[in-house]
């Protein structure tokens, strides 16, 4: 069964829009923790545009569930995951003034980087995905490096205009998974799923778990976090 990590990262951009202490995404959290949500996904960019280091390190003792913290391979990131001890570490590209991931990581361009990178995490006890296209290569070079999960990208699914495409990009991602599969890699994926396209990834048996913010966050403000939460719990199991 599909589970579902709930990106929080849109509750500490509203936040961060007025400087306040509020919404607080630690209490974000929690709340989609009691509504069934398996995990908790924030994002630590090295603009921090929205979560702060002080939400990385409270949401790392408050997660009663597992919290993925998605970041840059960089020293500076390193050092800050080290010290929070997240459960899972999924490492990504990162632009600054991109509004949001807008790809996978180049794995085969930087192994021997993401090598030294991906060990210093394993040792403190971190599982470690690799935050990736849906691409044989890639997918390789990740099982060489030594994650342990791969995310695969889900964005040109997602944004697809037509039936064509649509199943074009689903093919991708099928194809993507068999072959993660194979390598005895863990399968999450994400990026831009929304209620109206997660039900045909959910029903991907090889994907463990799918990690979903901005829509979630975007049906929060309506009609409250809790309900947004269930409803697509709902869909994807």
């Amino acid at each position: 069964m599909t589970r579902l990590g709930v990106n929080i990262d849109h509750v500490a951009t509203l936040r961060q829009a007025r400087g306040v202490k509020y919404p607080d995404p630690i209490t974000a959290a929690a709340l989609v923790e009691m509504a069934g949500a398996d995990g908790i996904v924030v994002h630590l960019r090295e603009d921090r545009r929205h979560i702060q280091d002080r939400d990385v390190h409270i949401l790392s003792e408050t997660v009663k569930t597992k919290l993925n913290l998605e970041m840059a391979a960089t020293p500076e990131m390193v050092k800050i995951a080290l010290e929070a001890e997240p459960h899972m570490v999924t490492l990504v590209p990162e632009k600054r003034r991109e509004l949001t991931t807008e790809g996978g990581l180049n794995v085969v361009g930087n192994k021997g980087a993401l090598e030294k990178t991906i060990a210093q995490l394993k040792d403190s006890g971190i599982v470690v995905s690799l935050f990736i296209d849906p691409n044989s290569k890639q997918i390789e070079a990740s099982k060489e490096v030594g994650a342990n999960f791969v995310e695969l990208h889900t964005g040109h699914y997602c944004d697809a205009t037509t039936k064509d495409e649509e199943d074009k990009e689903y093919k991708n991602l099928l194809d993507a998974v068999g072959i993660a599969f194979d390598l005895d890699l863990g399968i999450n994926a994400g990026h831009g799923l929304n209620y109206f396209n997660v039900r045909r990834v959910a029903e991907i048996n090889e994907i463990e778990e799918l990690s979903i913010g901005h829509s979630i966050v975007a049906r929060g403000v309506l009609v409250g976090l809790d309900r947004a939460v269930r409803d697509m719990i709902e869909l994807i199991k």
